[in-house]
């Protein structure tokens, strides 16, 4: 398990130039503190970026994945369900900032 800790983000809502797609999406940057023993640590920092939807009633992830700050090299790891959760709950709370 990656213990999960957001400790900052950069937020922006997408436009659908076409309106082709229902709801509202924002694509966050989420900043994780990793911790060095951990096989995801990266002495430059390791982000998540987050596709997440609001429609309706209904919040979701559509995409995510883990990259390197700075190099932007993508990491092949899964958030588990419980982490989603706590992502999913994250973007909730700070979609409109």
């Amino acid at each position: 398990m990656i213990p999960l800790n957001i400790i900052g983000h950069e937020v922006e809502k997408l436009e659908d130039p076409f309106g082709l797609l229902s709801g509202d999406r924002y694509e966050f940057f989420l900043e994780l503190e990793i911790d060095a023993e951990d096989e995801l640590y990266s002495e430059k920092g390791v982000g998540l970026k987050v596709i997440y939807v609001s429609d309706d009633s209904v919040d979701k992830i559509t995409n995510y994945y883990f990259y390197e700050r700075g190099s932007e090299k993508v990491f092949d790891f899964a958030l588990e369900e419980d982490e989603e959760d706590l992502v999913l709950t994250y973007c909730r709370q700070h979609r409109e900032e």
